[in-house]
């Protein structure tokens, strides 16, 4: 499907403060199916220019693929995470509310299921609304944190960024490293290989959103070729979920003589 199919199912109330995602009488066939459907609903939140809203899922005769589970749990605790002010479900089919309610046990939500519109909409305007009261997130580091994880290799053409054991808490983190990561490759004045080490890394579902769009836009920008590696495994799950219809390849590698083996391949493709 394509994005103009998913556009009509993704509303905004910007009265209410409300944004609806119109799952019903659709199927989640594919985690290819999760991910293009909730790229859109980033997209278009991100094109309100504000963060933060209320969630109303129609769930009406929703069909999940049993393959497709993973992707969407972790879609849309993602999301949630980093956009919603509360969120609730209305219409699910017996088969589906059961999934969700097995889910909520397992990932800490509340599934806030209901049986109609009318019930969940009272639901969302019970909840304050955070707008005016959103918290300022701390900075969790400081320059230098980012400064050392930070090096060039100009015979080599590398820019080697190192996230081992760092942990990117909020979208401020997340913000933080990609502007000083940019300022360093803006005095380069020049394009680089990304050598990218993820050993240990974790990001946490708050921050996706903003590292997703973040490492997306830098590659456009100033990326010759990007390869990762030691990747966890959920990291290593969440790059593999985006690049599926985030139009990049994951390259992923285990060990960082695989990524620079990797490297030294599309080297040669590009002519460099």
């Amino acid at each position: 499907m394509s994005v103009t199919e998913f556009d009509p199912r993704i509303t905004f109330d910007e009265d209410r403060q409300i944004m609806e995602a119109d799952f019903s009488n659709f199927t989640f066939d594919s985690t290819a199916t999760v991910n293009r459907f909730y790229d859109q609903i980033e997209e278009r939140i991100a094109a309100t220019g504000e963060e933060l809203w209320f969630f109303l899922v129609n769930l009406n005769a929703t069909r999940i693929d049993t393959s497709a589970w993973f992707a969407y749990a972790r879609r849309g605790k993602a999301l949630n995470l980093a956009h919603s002010m509360g969120s609730v479900r209305f219409d699910a089919s017996d088969a589906t509310r059961a999934q969700i309610e097995r889910d909520a046990n397992t990932e800490a939500f509340d599934p806030n299921l209901f049986s109609d519109r009318d019930g969940a909409l009272a639901r969302l305007e019970s909840l304050p609304s955070k707008r005016r009261m959103r918290i300022q997130h701390d900075s969790n580091y400081s320059l230098g944190d980012f400064v050392r994880r930070i090096s060039f290799d100009d015979a080599e053409s590398i820019m080697d960024v190192d996230f081992s054991y760092f942990t990117f808490y909020t979208s401020k983190d997340v913000n933080d490293f990609y502007d000083h990561i940019e300022e360093r490759i803006t005095e380069t004045g020049r394009k680089w290989f990304f050598l990218i080490n993820y050993n240990g890394c974790r990001i946490e579902p708050a921050a996706w959103v903003s590292f997703a769009h973040r490492g997306k836009s830098l590659n456009i920008a100033a990326s010759l070729g990007s390869v990762r590696y030691a990747t966890g495994s959920e990291t290593e799950a969440d790059i593999r979920l985006r690049a599926e219809t985030q139009d990049f390849r994951p390259n992923i590698r285990n060990t960082r003589e695989e990524a620079l083996a990797r490297i030294t391949e599309m080297k040669v493709l590009v002519g460099a």
